[in-house]
């Protein structure tokens, strides 16, 4: 049976909302032969627009026309621009799509009615409780069901005469910190608390409840509260929460069912709108509907601790990991301990996928740090893969392109796969992505979000002190190497001969100094320019580097001249390097297209330093050596015409 690749587009994973429609996907992926892709940000929570950008940058990384479908939860991205994209691309590469309650012209849709679940929570309220003071906690204005929801409620409200402000409407994020926020908004612009708080979710409202408890107002006896979409277990709140039952995993498993219907040309509904239904109990008023599920208790705390215990066990990991990668100094450190917790996690399968220039762009083409660091907000075309991980075994790769999303090393070709797609940035910084497969770590939770954002900010300050330290390195280079001959200078010769100097003098050993005067470099300058006069500067500096092959220590002195340093030198050994540097200039000459005559005058000695000399003094006589030599030559001899 073929299998058929789907990209799952999703935001917020750590939500119940999203984790039980996945959960629902994912149980279809072998009856379906289907390989899922789920690219999954945790945009929208970090109060950052910056944050959000390197976050929603995931959504840029699959390339659709790759893909045979996609499964959308559009109505998880607060950013609308970024909606408009994918499903731009998606139509552009002409691939079905299955929108899960959001409805787009020319795709499958699997939904609810929001207006008619929203218009029962409100009239129960109003006709059976007899409510007519009201406060609303929305979800983002620009949501489609979240507006829904809103315009059912005010609907109603106004089919009934009843009045409510615009400072009694909330507008929150779906997610738990907006209902404290919610109620302490209330409490701050309203002159007097409602009788009840309708929620367009229930992670909303049980926050709402638990905020109401700590500012003492009780409910549901003082404010009644509701949620929507039941996605808790009722017995995990101080109350079994009155709430709007929807299928979310059916919703799941009925999209990757639409896709393979498409796939095998069955006829289908391009619209299904799944049934619920309303859950009236204790936080409405509705005492007499509380379920007494004594099992159901003991199993749920069962259930807790066993889920407690693991979440223990993960953060100590998550920890261990934290603290590792902000010690790390190198790249090569970092990359050893997010093997090590891979190790420790053991995924089926991880990929760690780094952009090529995710921290070349500190340094410019000529090695230099630059005065400002780009940013660099796409993936580029091959990523680099310093971590390769499937069952049990590390395996090395270089690159993969990005267009292959991971690399190819998956021996199983019969079984369906479940990847998560996880960006890698730094505030709007690419820095590239992860991939995991069947990781034992729930990726559904806020603690798991807590580790990629660990695992961003330790990478880069790797990626900084990879650039600092090539920086100090580079100043190092520029402080003790001759910029023009590219050998040291008189700082870097004396940096590298200072401790052997010493150690000669400590334990009485010879030491040589040689003394090397470029000849006639004026004439060359007078006669063929100061160019040529450069050429032959670097040319002897060409030819120490070939006759200083026993470790000595050579420099250019400055100008023209140039000194070589050797401890435990004898006299036949300091020969043998003169005549190598005067066969070493010969060759040159004999090679050479240049008008000048390449020459030069040497001159040594050989001494055991004592407890007051400095390097300095040798210099001095080595110089003396060396000019006696030069006196000897004639001008002549340093121009061809």
């Amino acid at each position: 049976m073929k299998k058929y690749r789907i990209a799952i587009i999703v935001a917020g994973i750590d939500q119940s909302y999203q984790s039980s429609i996945l959960h629902g996907i994912q149980s279809t992926s072998q009856e379906c032969s289907l390989d899922f892709y789920v690219f999954a940000s945790f945009s929208g929570v970090m109060d950052n627009a910056s944050h959000d950008t390197g976050e929603l940058n995931i959504f840029s990384l699959p390339d659709f026309n790759d893909f045979d479908g996609a499964i959308l939860l559009t109505n998880t991205i607060d950013y609308q621009y970024v909606v408009h994209d994918i499903l731009e691309r998606i139509k552009s590469a002409g691939i079905p799509a299955v929108c899960i309650d959001n409805d787009v012209e020319g795709m499958y849709y699997i939904g609810i009615d929001n207006k008619t679940a929203m218009r029962e929570i409100t009239e129960h309220f109003i006709k059976v409780h007899g409510f007519t003071k009201f406060n609303y906690i929305s979800g983002p204005a620009n949501n489609s069901e979240s507006a829904d929801r809103l315009e059912a409620f005010l609907k109603v409200l106004k089919e009934n005469n009843i009045p409510i402000e615009q400072e009694r409407i909330y507008y929150g994020d779906f997610r738990a910190p907006s209902g404290k926020l919610a109620v302490e908004y209330f409490r701050k612009n309203n002159p007097y608390m409602p009788q009840a708080i309708i929620c367009a979710n229930d992670v909303m409202a049980a926050s709402a409840i638990n905020c109401l408890h700590e500012n003492g107002f009780k409910v549901p006896s003082e404010i009644a509260v509701s949620g929507f979409d039941n996605t808790f277990n009722n017995h995990n709140l101080r109350i079994e929460l009155t709430s709007v039952e929807r299928p979310l995993a059916l919703s799941g498993q009925l999209a990757s069912k639409m896709l393979y219907n498409h796939f095998k040309k069955i006829n289908q509904q391009r619209k299904v709108i799944l049934n619920m239904s309303t859950r009236f109990t204790e936080s409405c008023g509705c005492h007499d509907k509380v379920i007494q599920d004594y099992k159901g208790y003991k199993e749920l705390n069962i259930s807790n601790y066993s889920r407690v215990e693991t979440y223990n066990t993960y953060m100590t990991l998550f920890n261990q990991l934290s603290c590792r990668l902000h010690g790390c100094g190198t790249f090569e450190e970092y990359v050893d301990c997010m093997k090590k917790f891979v190790s420790d996690t053991d995924p089926e399968e991880f990929h760690l996928c780094l952009c090529e220039n995710w921290q070349s762009e500190l340094i410019d083409s000529n090695g230099i740090m630059k005065e400002h660091d780009i940013m660099y907000t796409d993936y580029t075309d091959k990523m680099i893969v310093p971590v390769c991980y499937y069952r049990g075994k590390f395996y090395d790769v270089d690159y993969v392109k990005k267009k292959k999303l991971i690399p190819d090393i998956s021996q199983d070709k019969s079984a369906s796969k479940f990847y998560y797609f996880l960006p890698l940035h730094f505030g709007e910084r690419c820095l590239g992505y992860m991939a995991i497969r069947n990781c034992k770590v729930s990726l559904h939770n806020a603690m798991f979000q807590s580790l990629c954002i660990t695992i961003n900010n330790s990478l880069e300050n790797i990626r900084k002190l990879i650039g600092l330290n090539y920086a100090v390195n580079r100043l190092e280079s520029l402080y003790t190497q001759d910029t023009f001959s590219g050998i040291y200078n008189r700082t870097g010769f004396v940096k590298a001969t200072s401790d052997i100097f010493r150690e000669c003098t400590q334990q009485q050993r010879n030491v040589m100094l040689m003394f090397i005067d470029l000849d006639g470099l004026k004439v060359i300058n007078d006669t063929y320019g100061h160019d040529t006069g450069d050429i032959a500067i670097q040319s002897i500096a060409d030819v120490l580097r070939s006759s200083c092959t026993e470790n000595e220590v050579f420099c250019r002195f400055g100008g023209d001249e140039f000194i070589v340093f050797a401890p435990d030198y004898t006299e036949k050994e300091a020969d043998i390097l003169t005549r190598k540097i005067e066969d070493n200039i010969a060759e040159k000459n004999k090679k050479s297209c240049h008008e000048f005559m390449l020459s030069a005058s040497t001159g040594y000695i050989i001494a055991v330093p004592q407890k007051n000399d400095d390097l300095f003094k040798f210099v001095t006589e080595a110089d003396k050596v060396m000019y006696e030599t030069k006196r000897k030559k004639k001008l002549s001899k340093y121009l061809k015409s």
